[in-house]
C-alpha cells in the first residue's frame, strides 16, 4: 500500500500525545508587554519534583520563563546532592549545588549570590557533618562533576523542549556566578545558555566577577544582565548607580537585570533608569518593596515601588524585554505560591489596562 504525503502527515501526528500535539503557546503578553516569571519564585515546590515548576507556569498562565540553573540541571536529570540537617536534622536530597560552591536556595530568601539572597542575619547554622555524611557528600560531588562534564547541547535542548511542549518559552537563564568560580565554571554557564537557546544570561554577582565575565560574554555575543540588590553600602555589589555604570562599561554585552523592588529600596528611580538604559536591559524583576531598604509587601500596589508607572512605560515605549514576576514575600498560611502568583499576575495586568 502506498501512502500520500498527507497520509504520512496524519500518521506522524497520531503518534504524538494529544497534550503535546495541540499544545498552544501561552499568551502572557498584556498591552504589548511580555510578562513572565523567574523560577526562583517557585523554589518551594521545585524539590523533589522540578516538573512542578512547568506545571505552575501553565496553571498560572505564564508563557515566558527565566530559568534558574539549578532548576535547569534538575530538569535535565542531574544527580541531587544530599541535604543533611534539613527538617530537624534528617537527611534529605537537595538540588545540585552551583559550580561555584554555593548551594541553591531551598526556601525564600535564597542562598548567597541568588536573587533576593539575604546576607547576614540570624540562624544557628548547620550541624557538624558526621564522617559518613562527609563521605556521602564527597561522593555525590564527584558524581555531579562527572555528570556536568558529560552535559552537552542536547542535554539542555531537552529541557527547552519540556517547557515548549507545555506552551512556555524559555527566554533567559539565571546562572549566578561567585568569585570562587574557575574559568571553566563560567564557560559552563554560557554553554548551558547556548544549548537552551535563550536570549541571555542573568546573574547575581560582584563587580569583580562582572569584569571577569565581560570578555566571555563578548566572545559568545550573549548579553548578561546583572541583577541588583539594595546593598549600596558595599562597593563590590551591584546596587548603586555607579556600580551599574561600572559593570556596563566593562564590555559590550554587560547589561542589567533590573529588579525594580530592590532598586526602589536602594533609593533610586526605576522609571528614569529604564528610560536611560533600556537598550542594555535583559529583563525586569517585578516586586513591590518599601523605600529605605524596607521589606517586600505581599499586596502589590501598597509598597513604594512604581510598578504601574514602570509597566506603563514598557507599554508606551514598546520595550521588548520581559517583566518577570519574582515572589519573595512569605506565603500566607492559608494560601499557596500558585495562588499568590495568580494574584500578583492579576495586579500586573491591571497596571497595563
Amino acid at each position: 500500500m502506498e501512502f500520500t504525503r498527507r497520509d504520512l502527515g496524519k500518521i506522524a501526528l497520531a503518534s504524538v500525545p494529544l497534550s503535546r500535539a495541540f499544545a498552544a503557546k501561552i499568551n502572557s503578553k498584556f498591552g504589548g508587554v511580555q510578562i513572565g516569571a523567574i523560577t526562583y519564585s517557585f523554589n518551594r515546590i521545585a524539590s523533589p519534583d522540578p516538573e512542578a515548576i512547568i506545571k505552575a507556569y501553565v496553571e498560572i498562565g505564564l508563557g515566558d520563563c527565566e530559568l534558574m540553573s539549578n532548576h535547569c540541571e534538575a530538569l535535565a536529570g542531574a544527580p541531587a546532592m544530599p541535604a543533611f540537617g534539613r527538617g530537624g536534622g534528617g537527611a534529605g536530597r537537595a538540588p545540585a549545588a552551583a559550580p561555584g560552591g554555593a548551594p541553591p536556595a531551598a526556601a525564600p530568601g535564597g542562598a548567597p549570590g541568588e536573587p533576593g539572597a539575604r546576607r547576614g542575619g540570624g540562624g544557628g547554622g548547620r550541624a557538624q557533618l558526621t564522617p559518613e555524611q562527609q563521605a556521602e557528600r564527597q561522593a555525590a560531588t564527584e558524581k555531579l562533576a562527572k555528570w556536568r562534564a558529560s552535559a552537552n547541547a542536547n542535554t539542555w535542548k531537552a529541557v527547552t523542549k519540556k517547557f515548549n511542549d507545555a506552551g512556555v518559552s524559555l527566554s533567559l537563564l539565571c546562572y549566578n556566578m561567585q568569585d570562587s568560580m574557575k574559568e571553566e565554571d563560567i564557560e559552563y554557564g554560557f554553554s548551558m545558555a547556548k544549548g537552551l537557546g535563550v536570549k541571555g544570561i542573568t546573574t547575581s554577582t560582584t563587580l569583580t566577577m562582572a569584569k571577569r565575565i565581560a570578555p566571555v560574554a563578548d566572545k559568545h555575543k550573549l548579553l548578561v544582565g546583572y541583577h541588583g540588590h539594595d546593598q549600596n553600602n558595599d562597593p563590590n555589589q551591584t546596587a548603586t548607580l555607579e556600580s551599574y555604570a561600572t559593570l556596563m562599561a566593562y564590555g559590550k554585552y554587560n547589561g542589567v537585570n533590573l529588579d525594580i523592588g530592590h532598586f526602589t529600596a536602594a533609593g533610586y528611580d526605576a522609571v528614569a533608569f529604564i528610560k536611560e538604559h533600556h537598550d542594555k536591559i535583559t529583563n525586569l524583576h517585578i516586586k513591590d518593596r518599601k523605600k529605605d531598604h524596607g521589606p517586600n509587601v505581599a499586596v502589590w500596589g501598597t509598597g513604594d515601588t512604581p510598578m504601574k508607572a514602570v509597566l506603563q512605560l514598557l507599554k508606551k515605549e514598546k520595550y521588548r524585554f520581559p517583566a518577570n514576576l519574582e515572589l519573595e514575600y512569605p506565603v500566607p498560611a492559608d494560601s499557596t505560591i500558585i495562588a499568590e502568583a495568580k494574584k500578583c499576575l492579576a495586579y500586573v495586568k491591571s497596571c497595563l489596562v
